[in-house]
């Protein structure tokens, strides 16, 4: 089964630029659909964005479309999120996660592995 491993986060200011990353190990992230979701305080864990099995299908929540971009690099075997142009609500705990479905869904539960978490925080 696969191993995930992420780097990445920190502070950044509003308007900038952000990137996480998300190692895998054990098995190969072409394997996999792969998502990245994120999580506030005493709230629930939020689809942010998916890419699908060899990646030729990706989604994005309506609040990062056009800003955030979702990439796997087969050869480094590693899931990415490209954050740009980023608001002080996009302040949160971002978790990767990992299923065998070939298409992506946006729902926490249908994830069976996952990163272990990294903290984002845009100052305004």
């Amino acid at each position: 089964q696969v191993q995930l491993v992420q780097s990445g986060g920190g502070l950044v200011q509003s308007g900038g630029s952000l990137r996480l990353s998300c190692a895998a190990s054990g098995d190969t992230v072409d394997n996999y659909s792969l998502a990245w979701f994120c999580q506030t305080p005493g709230e629930e864990r939020k689809f942010v964005a998916a890419i699908s099995r060899l990646g030729s299908v990706k989604t994005y929540a309506d609040s990062v479309k056009g800003r955030f971009t979702i990439a796997t690099e087969s050869t480094e075997n590693i899931l990415t999120l490209q954050m740009d142009s980023v608001l002080s609500e996009d302040t949160a705990e971002y978790y990767c996660a990992a299923n065998r479905a070939f298409h992506p869904v946006q729902t926490p539960r249908a994830y069976a592995y996952w990163g272990q978490g990294t903290q984002v925080t845009v100052a305004s």
